[in-house]
């Protein structure tokens, strides 16, 4: 699995791109505007190229989607779910609601019954969702230097696409943490709200979570 489509061309999506490059990956990054990713295509190390959300479901082996929560499903829908039937899909989204923090605290538009990925789960039931990358800023989702290894919180329904993002996290630096199934969402999500008050109240950014063990 060398070839990765990347649905989003924000720094997040430039972030991950560029670490998939740097390990031997083919990446594509789609874009409803292609415009906006030629600074990064013209400074990429490696096989990078841009295209089309629908483009980009097309070339990825995998496909990671990193475009703002609210916009996940249509996101999903440009590429054509059709195109990912069978493919690991790294979900990377948070569900932040369009409304100011409250003492530090950013809001979710969801519930503490539901999560983001268990909504598009539930309405694209063919595709393997896998949530990871969502707890931590992007200057640390690629080989992260902290004095041990931090640890990334997964979920999702199917097995094979776990054990792919593993392998992606174990490339790129991390402790994987599987917490089962995609319902396991509404409590990773959430962890984005937490790993954001240092910042948001003391402009703090520079954390990731560890779980320890005896």
């Amino acid at each position: 699995m060398k070839k990765v489509g990347i649905l989003g061309s924000g720094q997040v999506a430039k972030t991950l791109g560029d670490g998939f490059l740097k390990y031997g990956y083919s990446v594509m990054l789609g874009s409803r505007d292609k415009n906006k990713l030629n600074d990064w295509l013209s400074s990429a190390k490696g096989d990078a190229t841009v295209g089309s959300f629908e483009e980009t479901a097309q070339f990825g082996d995998m496909i990671v989607l990193s475009v703002s929560g609210k916009a996940a499903i249509k996101a999903i829908e440009v590429a054509g779910p059709e195109h990912m039937i069978g493919k690991t899909i790294i979900d990377v989204t948070n569900p932040i609601a369009d409304k100011p923090p409250q003492n530090g605290v950013i809001q979710f538009f969801t519930t503490l019954n539901e999560s983001l990925m268990e909504l598009l789960q539930e309405r694209f039931s063919g595709l393997n969702f896998v949530k990871a990358f969502n707890s931590v800023g992007n200057a640390y989702m690629v080989d992260p230097d902290f004095d041990s290894k931090p640890t990334m919180f997964i979920c999702g329904n199917n097995d094979g696409a776990k054990a792919d993002v593993k392998d992606v996290l174990d490339k790129f630096g991390w402790e994987t943490e599987d917490m089962g199934m995609a319902t396991a969402a509404r409590v990773i999500e959430p962890l984005c709200i937490l790993w954001c008050i240092p910042g948001m109240l003391n402009n703090q950014w520079n954390h990731a979570f560890k779980l320890l063990k005896q």
